[in-house]
């Protein structure tokens, strides 16, 4: 099958590399154009999903735009079959959703129609889903709202953070698009059902200061959403710490340190274990600014932050 493969971060290289694992023939693939990056900033970098391109030989396009006609004459040109998206990032006209034979097939990380949007991944851990899953649908002008051709679920685990759980979905999503292009007749198409819509808002970075106030179990939520960005954080002394993982604390007869009708955000003893509006936690591996990652207690021993400290 010909196919036009459009894609960007990590999330969609997976699926990329499925399909010319199952002998399709990628003819392109659509990226965004390279952002500067490198340790100054001034560097061009290419995107995961074009570097993944060139290794597999593929001819690479990444326009800024795809609203214009010259674009738009060009994709057409390529006569696909198919075109497969994972998070590509730009809107497709549609002039570009009617040019390949079959349509452009989208490779979503949700159960459809929960969590509609730019993030359905942190949304989920956010709200404490017990499972989420990866739905290919075939896309149209609306935002996420094309009929589904198929679904794959797995559990969100205790430990699992945005990025663990994006990774999965990704070779989730890689392998259900193969299953879908090998039998596409026999996976009709199902209208979203209209209960249950929910929408994933992007990110903004304020969410990510955490919110002592809530108990502890959405305190470890919003840390384990936030992992790996924009990495949910606190501050104090005038330094931004970031929470890459935490631990949700127990009270029990052997450890009176745990107080849990303690201020929020009041640090209740040596190794940071912090009260929240209901129960504790302590920071398992955290980062200073401009530093890498360290367990807590590396980081207690170059920044004190003493028994009785108000976290801001």
């Amino acid at each position: 099958m010909r196919i036009i493969f459009m894609g960007t971060p990590d999330f969609a290289v997976p699926a990329l590399q499925a399909l010319v694992a199952a002998g399709h023939d990628v003819i392109a693939a659509y990226t965004q154009p390279p952002r500067p990056g490198g340790r100054r900033g001034k560097e061009l970098t290419p995107t995961p999903v074009h570097k993944a391109a060139v290794a597999l030989g593929i001819a690479v396009r990444h326009p800024v735009s795809l609203k214009g006609a010259k674009e738009q004459s060009a994709f057409a040109a390529l006569h696909a079959d198919v075109a497969v998206v994972a998070a590509y990032g730009l809107i497709l006209p549609q002039a570009v959703l009617d040019a390949p034979k079959l349509g452009c097939l989208n490779v979503h990380a949700s159960l459809l129609p929960r969590w509609r949007g730019a993030a359905p991944i942190q949304r989920a851990i956010l709200a404490g889903d017990a499972e989420t899953g990866v739905t290919i649908m075939q896309m149209e002008a609306g935002l996420v709202t094309g009929p589904m051709l198929a679904t794959k679920e797995t559990s969100i685990l205790d430990h699992d953070t945005a990025g663990i759980l994006t990774h999965r979905l990704s070779l989730l999503g890689a392998e259900l698009m193969v299953q879908v292009l090998a039998d596409l007749p026999d996976n009709a198409p199902q209208i979203q059902p209209t209960d249950g819509v929910t929408y994933a808002r992007k990110i903004d970075k304020a969410e990510a200061r955490i919110d002592w106030s809530c108990g502890s179990l959405a305190v470890d939520l919003q840390i384990r959403a936030f992992n790996p960005m924009p990495g949910a954080f606190f501050e104090h002394g005038g330094e931004r710490i970031r929470v890459h993982t935490a631990a949700v604390l127990t009270a029990s007869p052997d450890d009176f340190s745990i107080k849990f009708n303690s201020p929020a955000g009041l640090v209740l003893d040596d190794q940071l274990g912090v009260g929240c509006g209901t129960g504790a936690i302590r920071p398992v591996d955290v980062q200073r600014a401009g530093r890498g990652i360290m367990s807590c207690l590396e980081l207690l021993r170059g920044f004190p932050i003493p028994k009785g400290t108000q976290l801001d």
